[in-house]
């Protein structure tokens, strides 16, 4: 019996999500995979990735894994990471590519003109480190989690939903985005909650026993 499996398609630093998945379950079986069969028996599903889109959508192509994600999306607890947020979307701006578009939307790239602060002070892109999330709908998966706690980032593009209602939360660089999605038994964050300390760890732990 596999707990949970994490989809490997080559894309990002899995062992550190597997690492904090297993410190916060201990006693679960947690494997990182690239098999659709050992994706199609676990009990619950983490999709993380790092780096760009239409890289991420041919290495999940090539690997047979796109219709494993699909399916695994549709049947049971489903974590998104960072591109695994992304890649749920319709399609991006980032090489004008297409996602697996189990959610309706797009991703855009953060505009030039918008990166600057109250101060009127430049604003990078990628947006890279600490930021606030703000909790736009109650869920199982926010549980312990401060409304205004810090997560991790490293992004240059972001999610745009067609379908407010599914927004979970959002953070501020410097307008408002939404970094957090929930829609029946997938959950997806744009922040990394591996590298996020205290808050990600518990927000990982929900993920573990959430029954949606």
């Amino acid at each position: 019996m596999i707990d949970i499996a994490v989809v490997d398609y080559g894309m990002g630093n899995l062992r550190s999500v597997s690492k904090a998945l297993e410190h916060v379950a201990p006693e679960r079986s947690v494997l990182v995979t690239s098999d659709p069969h050992q994706i199609a028996a676990a009990e619950r599903v983490v999709f993380p990735g790092q780096g760009a889109m239409p890289d991420c959508m041919r290495e999940l192509e090539s690997r047979g894994l796109r219709q494993a994600v699909i399916d695994a999306a549709a049947s049971k607890p489903f974590l998104g990471i960072c591109i695994g947020l992304q890649l749920l979307f319709e399609h991006s701006e980032e090489g004008d590519a297409a996602g697996l578009g189990i959610l309706p939307g797009k991703v855009v790239r953060f505009t030039a003109s918008d990166m600057h602060d109250a101060t009127g002070a430049k604003l990078k892109v990628p947006h890279m480190g600490w930021n606030e999330v703000y909790q736009t709908q109650a869920h199982p998966l926010w549980n312990k989690i401060d409304d205004g706690a810090r997560f991790y980032y490293v992004h240059s593009y972001f999610v745009v939903p067609d379908q407010p209602a599914i927004e979970a939360g959002y953070t501020e660089y410097p307008k408002r985005f939404t970094c957090a999605v929930a829609k029946d038994n997938i959950f997806a964050v744009q922040f990394h909650p591996e590298k996020s300390h205290r808050d990600g760890l518990q927000l990982l732990s929900n993920f573990v026993q959430w029954a949606p």
